[in-house]
């Protein structure tokens, strides 16, 4: 278990048992000793804590590494099987965590009458299961929970994590137990944030899988990523993590909650690709249940390329802005960039497109009520661009490049447009992103480049069509990322 804000040893020295001991260590794993004495589980602790010690020469391995089980009965074996002892090691690939599929949390208004939109569902005593499909394989493991923007205590009874089946179902009738510092149940502070232990379960990218949480007795739905575009599913009350049926999970909901990562653990050149946002990295008005979202193209795209190790993570809000907050969409991309997209587990490169809803929101109506519009505050080009900086210096200082994505035409006024324009103009040639991505030349009709062309817009002139992102995904630099991942 690990508490978020602690960052990942990424291959860092521990305390070191001794070189015989590890020789005879790596021996017994070539010879299956792990596998046959401690199960799936054993030996996928046992491969992770082996592939840190031989991804560099300088990080010898470390008992810490080991479950406690093994460092019991690894005594008796040791002692019995000394013989073996040879001047050689045999060692696993390197290996690491590759956040495989995220999501970004946002507060749900506080209303005593909320409108439809806005409403959760009822989860007190009650199973929640999460279809994720996570953009790259790992041979383990392991979830982040979140209660960032939370009032009170997040408190999940037990978890589980399988493969999902058709609707709330699970495809192999079975799920493993997800565990938090060795224990089911798990209660989070306001704003913390948690990784769970390691599971012993194969993923393979682009398959769906089922995170079920059972909730506390008083828990309530307080945060959500609003626009999931996938069906989850809510049971009636009591425990059903394991139930391998959908009977139980009569409501459904398109949202997600509490989870915000899945991560795997990749062997060979990993790393996470982060795409943040808007509503067109969210993925809104693209078809319900068939990933269709651009970063989910691009994912496909690598996957067709023959990398597997390597994360597309969609970390797009809905109607979120990158200076300013909203009671509706979000904080500010520039407040929860090292969040949602910097602490991601392997991040090295980040597409951001983020800035529209800045233009457009300024000239919105105030409305009574709710007004998931304000603050109505007017930008300049020069307020954006200055924003993208401090996003670009954030990142830089965690050594993740950035790709900043050219604003997509909206049908905008002209004074609004030339905002826009000249945003686009700063992004392609200010030099200041280690990459472009010209999403606005992917999209724009060549005979009026202010619109989208027809093909690709989903019928409001903003967004795109499942078609439209499937092309934006193309105009992402596939070879610059594979080798960013690579780390050349």
């Amino acid at each position: 278990m690990r508490v978020h804000g602690e960052r990942s040893r990424p291959v860092e020295c521990v305390r070191s048992i001794n070189q015989p001991t590890g020789r005879l260590i790596n021996l017994l794993w070539k010879f299956g000793e792990v596998r046959v004495n401690h199960g799936r589980q054993g030996a996928i602790a046992w491969r992770r804590a082996i592939g840190r010690a031989s991804s560099a020469a300088q990080c010898p391995l470390s008992d810490e590494d080991l479950p406690m089980s093994f460092r019991s009965s690894l005594a008796a074996t040791v002692l019995g099987a000394s013989v073996l002892l040879s001047p050689f090691a045999v060692c696993a690939a390197p290996a690491g965590w590759v956040a495989a599929w995220a999501t970004a949390l946002q507060p749900i208004p506080e209303l005593a009458s909320p409108p439809p939109l806005y409403r959760a569902p009822d989860v007190a005593g009650r199973t929640v299961r999460q279809i994720v499909y996570p953009t790259a394989s790992g041979r383990a493991a392991r979830i982040r929970v979140s209660n960032a923007y939370g009032h009170a205590p997040l408190v999940i009874e037990a978890a589980s994590l399988g493969r999902a089946g058709e609707g709330a179902a699970l495809a192999d009738g079975a799920a493993a137990p997800v565990r938090f510092g060795g224990k089911a149940s798990v209660t989070l502070a306001p704003g913390q944030e948690l990784d769970s232990d390691p599971v012993a379960l194969d993923v393979v990218a682009g398959r769906p899988y089922a995170i079920s949480f059972y909730m506390g007795p008083k828990q309530r739905m307080t945060v959500w990523h609003r626009v999931s575009n996938q069906l989850n599913y809510v049971s009636g009350p009591g425990d059903h993590v394991n139930d391998a049926g959908a009977a139980a999970f009569r409501t459904r909901f398109t949202q997600y909650a509490w989870v915000t990562e899945l991560a795997v653990e990749a062997g060979g050149a990993h790393a996470s690709v982060a795409a943040i946002g808007d509503s067109i990295t969210d993925g809104l008005r693209s078809s319900l249940n068939r990933n269709r979202r651009w970063p989910d193209a691009f994912a496909r795209r690598l996957e067709g390329a023959g990398t597997t190790s390597v994360g597309v993570v969609n970390l797009g809000i809905s109607g979120n802005r990158l200076l300013s907050d909203s009671p509706c969409y979000g904080v500010a991309l520039a407040s929860r960039f090292e969040r949602d997209a910097l602490s991601r587990a392997g991040v090295k490169a980040a597409i951001v497109l983020i800035g529209i809803n800045d233009i457009n929101f300024a000239a919105m109506p105030p409305r009574a009520g709710l007004d998931c519009d304000a603050p109505h505050t007017q930008v300049t080009a020069a307020a954006l661009i200055d924003g993208y900086r401090r996003l670009i210096d954030a990142a830089h200082r965690r050594g993740v490049k950035v790709f900043g994505a050219t604003l997509t035409p909206a049908d905008l006024p002209p004074a609004r447009e030339a905002i826009r324009l000249e945003v686009n103009r700063w992004i392609r040639s200010g030099g200041a992103f280690d990459g472009v991505v010209d999403f606005d030349a992917a999209l724009r009709d060549p005979a009026r480049p202010s619109v989208l062309q027809h093909r690709y817009d989903s019928g409001d002139g903003i967004h795109p069509s499942d078609a439209g992102y499937a092309a934006m995904a193309e105009a992402v630099p596939l070879e610059r990322l594979k080798a960013i991942a690579a780390g050349e």
